[in-house]
């Protein structure tokens, strides 16, 4: 539906709308990388051409809302409004409730044969990959996905950030699962993220502080493959449950690390790119160090294995140019990169430590922000 006008030429319209359909607007054209006032403009030209009435879309509790349409057309719907016998607001309303309707998210689990695998790694702490995961994780949710995010970190970051409580030391946990020690089924342990944003499908897998014994236990281990399996192995029961699985690692190189890549490797009959490791980074010299380090271990272990391990892209996160030259040089030598491609570089704002600080997932708490879109990018970059 493309309306007849021209997108240079526009005009303000106020009117009064609820804060739900507002959000709702928001949210959706966010998800859509669409201007708010293209798809005001794509709804109005729509409900214009209806020749049957819709629904009356409760206006109540209206508070002032803003948008610019093309010249004429405010003038245009506001005959229509009184041609159908309706305030120019509920015309409005109807006609966002309309392209809201056209352009509603739906479950997507039927778009992909097998569960796809991702894990953000990075052998340095504190470059964000607990935030990446969580925001690529709701990004993939909020789009229509069945999504499990797993923090694999002993140090609980992304439990704690989504305000749920690890996993007490000594109960069934993933480590367990791992090493065979787990009782009951592992699905048990999962938590669902309850926000209407992600309609039900977006699930954690808490951690427990028992991960920091992972090493130690798989390297007693007497069976040689469990060592770098015994993820997959714990995992497997929950792949048809969901579409995507988004680990969070650690920041190390040894046996927990590679059980990661190793899940995240191209299995038979999987296409490349179906799923792979994305590597968060900063626009600064010591990401590049833990760059190195982290490409020694995952050659390595394509080798001693015989695997391939998929490279999805670089996220330069946390960056601020007005670090100066170390910032920009970095990212420019990041970009430089080629292989693999810096994929999304994820601005230094308020909005994500304020998720963080009040405990909510980002996209439900600033679902317009310049991070939420970074993440929804990265999300489309592999859905």
């Amino acid at each position: 539906m493309t309306a007849p006008y021209s997108p240079d030429q526009r005009e303000k319209v106020v009117c009064k709308l609820p804060p739900a359909l507002r959000y709702e607007l928001k949210v959706r054209a966010a998800q859509l990388s669409v201007d708010i006032k293209d798809a005001v403009t794509e709804g109005v030209h729509a409900w214009r051409a209806l020749t049957e009435p819709l629904p009356v879309v409760d206006t109540s509790g209206g508070t002032p809302f803003s948008t610019y349409l093309p010249t004429g057309m405010a003038a245009e719907l506001k005959a229509t409004c009184a041609e159908r016998g309706v305030p120019f607001a509920q015309g409005i309303a109807q006609s966002i409730r309309l392209w809201l309707d056209v352009h509603a998210v739906v479950s997507r689990s039927g778009d992909h044969s097998g569960c796809r695998r991702y894990i953000m790694a990075n052998q340095k702490g504190g470059v964000g990959k607990t935030a990446v995961s969580a925001g690529v994780a709701q990004a993939l949710a909020e789009a229509g996905f069945r999504v499990l995010m797993v923090d694999f970190d002993p140090q609980c970051h992304l439990t704690n950030q989504l305000d749920q409580d690890p996993i007490v030391y000594g109960e069934p946990s993933l480590m367990k699962f791992m090493t065979g020690e787990g009782k009951g089924e592992i699905a048990d342990l999962l938590v669902p993220i309850a926000d209407e944003i992600f309609g039900g499908r977006l699930y954690l897998l808490p951690s427990c502080k028992d991960a920091f014994l992972l090493d130690a236990k798989l390297a007693t281990t007497r069976e040689i493959r469990i060592k770098e399996t015994a993820l997959e192995s714990a995992l497997k029961p929950l792949e048809d449950r969901f579409d995507y699985i988004v680990i969070d690692c650690p920041p190390s190189l040894g046996y927990a690390m590679d059980n990661a890549l190793y899940f995240a490797r191209t299995r038979p009959n999987e296409i490349t790119r179906e799923s792979g490791m994305f590597i968060v980074v900063q626009a600064e010299d010591s990401s590049a160090d833990a760059f190195e380090l982290l490409q020694e271990q995952v050659d390595s272990l394509s080798e001693d294995l015989d695997i391939d391990i998929h490279q999805a892209g670089i996220i330069v996160n946390q960056y601020d140019a007005r670090r100066g030259y170390v910032a920009t040089s970095s990212l420019d030598a990041w970009k430089d990169l080629g292989e693999p491609p810096v994929v999304a570089v994820v601005p230094d704002l308020a909005p994500q430590r304020e998720a963080v600080r009040n405990k909510q997932a980002l996209l439900a708490y600033a679902p317009t922000s310049d991070q939420a879109g970074a993440m929804r990018t990265i999300a489309r970059e592999i859905s």
